[in-house]
């Protein structure tokens, strides 16, 4: 096979067939997102300790959830735009060493201040973590092979909590909150280790393509990249990953405290209830890729392969939600909780696919950070209003019951219109015409 590491020109008319490093790739990129997620994780996990040891209310605690966010579409517009000059090895490289470094103050004894600053450096080196991640499976598989790909680095997104759930609550009841990112530092040491040793030698700057028109499928498509910030199918795929995230940052912030504080589980169950929603996730993330990919095969379009079918599951997320506010406590509104965290990354490995379906290779990362950078809005507003919606109900119970009502509508009516506008061959024929019109980037 006629190959390249990561970052480095293939000559070919598509991309090549995987081969087993290409597979290993994507494990290790599964354990980066694992840990990306893990340490989002974490501050819900400890969310009781943090918040007597810091004397917090639920509308400070709920600021904290949105303060990692506060840069997170700087970091995934900027930092994505920059690493297009730096080889993957590096950046993945960078990334990582850059959490470890933003999570060291929270090993001790700290302050509000501090834990707000740590959060906020944090999301900015971790917003252009899924766009780097997308960028390098697109470039090693083929289409039909790439939302499956995709969706195992992203099922990343759920094993980290499903791991980290039940061994970071152990941590935090027996040592304290500390030790738990005490215990994210170490594991992020090891993964720079062996990424860096498993990943062959390559300069830290990104060579030159030269012959990326061949290598690339989309390289013929030549318009302005802000053009492709005009496409339906840009505020489609975001409108879908909006309503993906509105889950997402609540799952990571919220979801330990409402099964304690509004559903009256103690620490430990709650350490093991949280793991059901990123189990069933992994499950359903890797069924939806492999899926998407045989609509592909079959001859369905990739509206429906990718759009519709990102849209119908994250509206099913929605309708669940808007379900599990309004019943009672008990084993049915557990399903739907289940239900509702379980889905909520679908449009970030389905849907991410049907972009990289018409993007040319080189505004492909920055296409992405643009993408994240309007998703993120979610993770700034959602953590915060639910605090502030918590924090004004006559009830801890009754508050997140209100909460997650107007969060429910909100993720059925972006997922709805999301699945409308996503037509990654409706776009690629509007690309190459603008092209074929002489469009220039």
């Amino acid at each position: 096979m006629a190959s390249a590491e990561i970052g480095t020109p293939v000559v070919s008319s598509a991309p090549p067939r995987p081969d087993r490093k290409a597979w290993g790739i994507v494990v290790l990129l599964f354990a980066f997102f694992t840990l990306n997620f893990a340490d989002k994780a974490a501050v819900g996990l400890a969310a009781p300790q943090i918040r007597h040891d810091l004397g917090l209310s639920a509308g400070d605690f709920g600021l904290v959830g949105s303060a990692f966010f506060w840069l997170f579409a700087v970091g995934a517009v900027g930092l994505s735009a920059a690493m297009r000059w730096i080889s993957a090895k590096w950046a993945a490289a960078i990334l990582m060493f850059t959490w470890v470094a933003s999570m060291l103050p929270l090993a001790m004894p700290t302050t509000f201040g501090v834990l707000l600053v740590s959060r906020i450096v944090l999301g900015f080196f971790e917003g252009p973590a899924h766009a780097l991640c997308q960028s390098v499976v697109a470039d090693r598989f083929p289409k039909e092979k790439r939302a499956f790909a995709g969706s195992i680095v992203n099922a990343g997104s759920s094993v980290g909590p499903l791991i980290s759930a039940p061994v970071l609550t152990w941590v935090i009841v027996s040592y304290s909150w500390h030790a738990a990112f005490l215990v994210l530092i170490a594991v992020g040491l090891v993964w720079l280790v062996v990424w860096l040793c498993y990943v062959e030698r390559q300069p830290l700057r990104k060579r030159p393509v030269t012959v990326e028109a061949a290598a690339d499928p989309n390289g013929h498509i030549d318009v302005p990249f802000l053009r492709l910030l005009r496409l339906p199918s840009f505020w489609g795929l975001s409108l879908l990953s909006f309503a993906g995230y509105l889950i997402t940052s609540l799952k990571v912030s919220w979801l330990p405290a409402f099964l304690g504080e509004g559903l009256g589980y103690s620490p430990t169950t709650v350490g093991w209830l949280v793991t059901a929603p990123y189990a069933t996730a992994v499950v359903v993330l890797v069924v939806s890729g492999y899926l998407s990919g045989r609509l592909l095969a079959r001859g369905w379009s990739s509206r429906a392969a990718r759009g519709h079918l990102s849209g119908v599951l994250i509206v099913f997320a929605g309708l669940s939600m808007i379900a599990f506010a309004l019943v009672g406590p008990g084993t049915l509104q557990l399903v739907l909780v289940i239900c509702t965290f379980s889905i909520n990354s679908v449009a970030f490995s389905v849907a991410f696919a049907g972009a990289s379906d018409f993007l040319p290779q080189r505004q492909r990362a920055a296409f992405f950070g643009c993408v994240i950078g309007f998703y993120s809005i979610a993770g700034i507003v959602a953590p915060y209003a639910l605090g502030l919606i918590v924090q004004a109900g006559p009830t801890p119970s009754a508050g997140y019951s209100n909460g997650f009502l107007v969060v429910g509508i909100a993720i059925c009516a972006c997922a709805v219109v999301g699945a409308r506008l996503l037509d990654p061959e409706a776009a690629r024929r509007t690309l190459e015409a603008e092209t074929a019109r002489g469009g220039v980037s």
